[in-house]
């Protein structure tokens, strides 16, 4: 489904991964979006905020928003749900931790498993441009997955997503 611009709908989205997402799993890379692409379209709308690397946070972060979905049965049109990552969080998103800071670091694979679990309830996971530059990490490094999309800023995008109504939540 698209909106009276063109854009591709969350319920499109929703709706095409029903279908089996055919064209999105055959793209390269992560879709770059602006910050008007990206819309509230559930009464309760949430962003999570991901600037830190820490496993044990990280997992937590990702127990938080398996509860949130929960409390909606799980209801990809009744909740909206949001993971802005930027800084050291990117590490969790990558295919290969080769040639960046973390690269004597491993990433269990369970934790991309979970992230793509949750994104079967219309989880998005956006991924800051200015960390990718300024650390200077190839942006084909990210894990090809129709929910991970590239922002140009991460936290320009978390006052964003606020401004349109979402909710904000960081674990601390």
């Amino acid at each position: 489904m698209t909106d009276h611009n063109g854009s591709t709908t969350r319920r499109g989205i929703i709706l095409g991964a029903a279908g089996g997402l055919i064209a999105a799993s055959a793209q390269a890379a992560p879709a770059e979006l602006k910050m008007a692409d990206i819309k509230k379209e559930a009464d309760v709308a949430c962003l999570y905020h991901c600037d830190y690397g820490d496993h044990p946070r990280f997992n937590q972060t990702l127990n938080n928003i398996s509860n949130h979905y929960s409390v909606y049965g799980s209801d990809p049109f009744g909740l909206q749900l949001a993971l802005v990552v930027h800084s050291v969080g990117v590490k969790f998103f990558l295919s290969t931790l080769e040639g960046t800071p973390w690269k004597d670091e491993v990433i269990p694979p369970e934790i991309f498993e979970r992230i793509t679990a949750l994104s079967k309830n219309g989880l998005k996971v956006y991924l800051c441009e200015i960390t990718f530059k300024r650390l200077n990490i190839d942006k084909a490094k990210v894990k090809d997955a129709p929910f991970i999309s590239f922002v140009p800023s991460g936290v320009a995008t978390v006052a964003a997503l606020q401004s349109k109504g979402f909710s904000y939540l960081k674990v601390g």
